[in-house]
């Protein structure tokens, strides 16, 4: 279908964002997802399980850290194990044995992650198998095909996915592309009453590019949109401002994902410019380099300085490894190659996600936001000064001072 057309979708999409309180000075908002496997508040960070599991941590430990949506990928998932057998199991919840919400992302990211395993053409993304180098198609048809047999309460459209820092003519064919693509998802989409599918916002860096998307796209009546082709290399400075373009322009009254970033002060900044939901294996992935999160940054629990200090990660945080295991014992653990410290590690770091959120959600309910992201700056950086220029030029365009 050409770019402008109406959405071939016959029915109205569900509106499943209940907004409970905005900022008054900034974007930030805190709202509710209203998902076939209960509510999510938002804001929200999603952990990744790439292949239905999340590395180092299990879905009861994430159902008792109160996470309530996590990731799968639906081209990994594609090749190994097959939708098939997801489906035999129930779908991916009842594989996977998560009682919650899901979010599967279509593949599209394959292309730049796995790009010289991968050719694009309109029909789809050709790739050759990272598992045993076998050539497969995956077009948007078949995207949201195996999407529907895995079940997520949320899926994504196929979309053309270059990195950030290309330029030229490919990332405007990408963007045009990644239009045609969304209309062929919708045609295809056969569970829209029980999946939640998304468009992906695409152009880069450029602002002309990524309006045009922008507008083309929020003609689709689909039930929430992402913030696609950022936190790929670009300049922080590059970064904030697309994303400011992209809020401004999407719609108030469904959810607004800001793909692949999860450092705290970028969730921080970015629930400030009006983003809802966000995912990165940020967290899970420094765990497994011995970097514990903290509201100071991170601790990098290899050092000798920890090796005699028997105090928690945290001694705020009421997660079971702040609970039960010191800084020595990790610190042991990591230098005896032990597996479990990268598992309670992991465990600690998607709390401090978890809890982050949370405390941002309730800054905004209690109208407090503002006040919120000063306290943590100050807290971060040590000084309100020394926060990152581009953060703070971020902030300050939504009118919350550093100053």
């Amino acid at each position: 279908m050409a770019a402008g057309a109406p959405s071939p979708a016959v029915e109205k999409a569900p509106r499943i964002l209940r907004l409970v309180a905005e900022c008054g000075r900034s974007r930030a908002r805190a709202g509710e997802l209203q998902l076939p496997h209960g509510p999510v508040a938002t804001p929200v960070f999603m952990p990744v399980g790439t292949q239905a599991t999340m590395k180092g941590i299990t879905t009861e430990q994430l159902d008792a850290l109160g996470c309530r949506i996590c990731l799968g990928n639906t081209y990994h998932l594609g090749l190994r194990p097959g939708p098939e057998l997801v489906q035999q199991a129930r779908g991916l919840h009842g594989f996977m044995n998560w009682p919650h919400n899901l979010l599967t992302d279509s593949g599209g990211f394959q292309m730049v992650s796995l790009v010289a395993l991968s050719e694009v053409t309109e029909e789809g993304v050709r790739f050759r198998s990272p598992y045993d180098g076998n050539e497969t198609l995956l077009s948007p048809e078949r995207a949201v095909e195996i999407q529907n047999a895995l079940g997520s309460d949320i899926i994504m459209q196929l979309d053309d996915v270059v990195s950030s820092t290309v330029t030229g003519p490919r990332v405007e064919e990408a963007m045009r592309r990644s239009v045609r693509w969304l209309d062929r998802c919708i045609a295809a989409h056969r569970r829209p009453d029980k999946q939640n599918l998304f468009a992906i916002i695409q152009g880069g860096l450029d602002t002309r590019l990524r309006s045009a998307c922008l507008e083309e796209m929020t003609k689709r009546d689909v039930p929430g949109f992402a913030i696609g082709g950022l936190s790929g290399g670009e300049s922080k400075a590059q970064f904030w401002k697309m994303v400011a373009l992209s809020t401004s322009k999407l719609p108030k009254d469904k959810p607004r994902y800001l793909m692949g970033v999860g450092y705290a002060t970028d969730l921080v900044v970015c629930v400030a410019l009006g983003c809802d939901m966000f995912d990165c294996v940020y967290p899970t992935r420094t765990a497994r380099f011995g970097s514990a999160l903290v509201p100071t940054g991170h601790l990098q629990l290899k050092k000798k300085q920890y090796a005699k200090d028997f105090g928690p990660i945290d001694p705020e945080c009421p997660c079971p490894t702040c609970k039960r295991c010191s800084r020595a014992f990790l610190h042991t653990l990591l230098h005896g190659d032990n597996t479990a410290a990268l598992h309670h590690l992991t465990v600690h770091n998607v709390a401090y996600q978890l809890r982050l959120m949370s405390a941002v959600r309730a800054s905004i309910v209690e109208e407090r936001f503002p006040d919120f992201v000063r306290d943590f700056v100050g807290t971060m950086y040590g000084d309100l000064t020394l926060c990152p220029a581009w953060a703070s030029e971020a902030l300050a365009s939504v009118g919350i001072a550093l100053g």
